[in-house]
């Protein structure tokens, strides 16, 4: 699956729960975080680095545990949060299981154990099904843009999140859609 898609995962599920700005941007991190692994590939794709150590190294049961374990540290909602992290980054697991292409086995138990799950139910890595969720994400995305008035900018460039959230409410205003609950309604000039 595309790290962008891994990104806005934890986005929108994050969006479910009430937890603050930077446990928004922990849980985009614990959804994407595994894909650390796969860095190998600024070597290129063929490159050795890449090919034996992608899903090897950060997908497995204790990276996921250190990573999430890390991140609640800095959390407010401690408890909360290391429940949400662990699910996103087994998300992470899950969609790559799925979505990253045939022959990406898993390593769960890395470096305890040498187990792989066999990824024999796998579509192609650009495929329907990956653009499909990705597309159903960035939609989910600028629901809670409209809705919630944040995107996932909030915290990184707060002011370019507040020229998108208004840019979409006055797009929605003007194409005659109520705007969302808690926004302000402006009449076009």
């Amino acid at each position: 699956m595309h790290v962008q898609t891994h990104i806005m995962s934890g986005w929108c599920v994050a969006n479910c729960f009430a937890l603050t700005p930077r446990e928004r941007v922990f849980c985009m991190v614990a959804a994407s975080i595994a894909d650390v692994d796969g860095l190998g590939i600024v070597r290129g794709p063929l490159s050795s680095a890449y090919l034996d150590y992608h899903h090897v190294l950060a997908h497995s049961l204790p990276f996921g545990l250190i990573a999430c374990a890390v991140l609640t540290i800095f959390s407010t909602h401690r408890i909360k949060a290391l429940v949400l992290f662990l699910a996103l980054f087994h998300l992470h697991l899950l969609l790559d299981y799925f979505g990253s292409g045939p022959g990406w086995d898993i390593f769960y138990l890395w470096p305890v154990s040498h187990f792989r799950i066999p990824n024999s139910y796998s579509w192609e890595f650009y495929s329907i099904q990956n653009i499909s969720f990705a597309f159903l994400l960035f939609l989910w995305t600028l629901l809670i843009a409209v809705r919630a008035g944040r995107t996932p900018l909030e915290i990184l460039m707060p002011n370019l999140d507040r020229q998108i959230v208004e840019l979409l409410r006055k797009w929605l205003t003007r194409s005659g859609k109520a705007p969302a609950d808690g926004a302000e309604s402006t009449k076009p000039n």
